[in-house]
């Protein structure tokens, strides 16, 4: 599963990345929990003739789909996470890989080892080249009762590669720059037509970076978090001796 992933680049670099000449700016973000507002870029309307770019747009969705079905939210689970396997079947992400398909820029994820029931030692997984990545996302529209509308989103996930595998069972899945627009093309690929881009990255593409516990609060949102440890020195220390961030606003809105 993917439960906490990061972007830290600066506007500029996703925009040359995922050509979006409109993006507005926005601070780096070291700690996105599911519920928070993330970025997803979708196919837009098609430009104007002559244009090279690609018709693509950006928009800020809540980290959790709701499907359109949905009367009570309340007692609906939070899917933060779509299964690739079966997404096409499932009847809460169905018509979203059909008709929304989307791209998450991110900077790299983060996973736990499992130790028992507990979360156990926490990982920064990134690209071992550094730069940008795509998840594969999915987007979907919920109208609450009271009229207004709501942009929620998922990322695919995929069994893990052997880099990973060691860590935890499931990845999310990485979409490359060549494959963008096929992903994005829901008016004539149908997802049948794109299934081959729902596999595991590549062996050898990401580094998994052993860190510390304040990976774990959503509160703590600093760089410091993605700082590399050595996890045979790190001792339990009393909870009140451990290091504390103030919450960063920036960290619930993304502009």
């Amino acid at each position: 599963m993917c439960g906490r992933f990061a972007l830290t680049s600066s506007p500029k670099e996703v925009d040359e990345a995922f050509s979006l000449p409109e993006l507005e700016a926005f601070p780096p973000r070291y700690n996105i929990a599911p519920t928070q507002p993330i970025l997803m870029v979708m196919a837009g309307e098609p430009r104007q003739p002559g244009s090279n770019l690609p018709d693509r747009t950006s928009l800020l969705v809540r980290w959790g789909l709701i499907p359109t079905w949905v009367k009570d939210t309340r007692s609906f689970p939070l899917l933060f996470n779509a299964r690739s396997e079966s997404a096409s079947e499932k009847a809460s992400f169905r018509t979203a890989m059909r008709h929304r398909r989307a791209l998450i820029p991110a900077s790299g994820f983060y996973e736990w080892r499992q130790d028992g029931k507990k979360k156990g030692q926490p990982f920064w997984i990134r690209p071992r080249d550094g730069g940008l990545i795509a998840f594969a996302g999915l987007m979907e529209t919920y109208a609450e009762p009271g009229g207004s509308e709501m942009d929620t989103g998922a990322i695919l996930t995929t069994q893990a590669n052997s880099d990973i595998a060691h860590i935890h069972e499931r990845m999310p899945i990485v979409i490359h720059a060549q494959d963008f627009s096929r992903w994005l093309d829901c008016r004539f690929q149908e997802p049948r037509d794109v299934a081959d881009l729902l596999r595991p990255a590549e062996q050898g593409f990401f580094e998994a970076i052993p860190v510390s516990d304040l990976v774990n609060k959503v509160a703590n949102t600093g760089p410091e978090i993605q700082d590399r440890i050595d996890p045979a020195l790190v001792q339990e220390q009393p909870r009140s001796e451990k290091k504390k961030n103030p919450p960063n606003d920036d960290q619930m809105s993304l502009f």
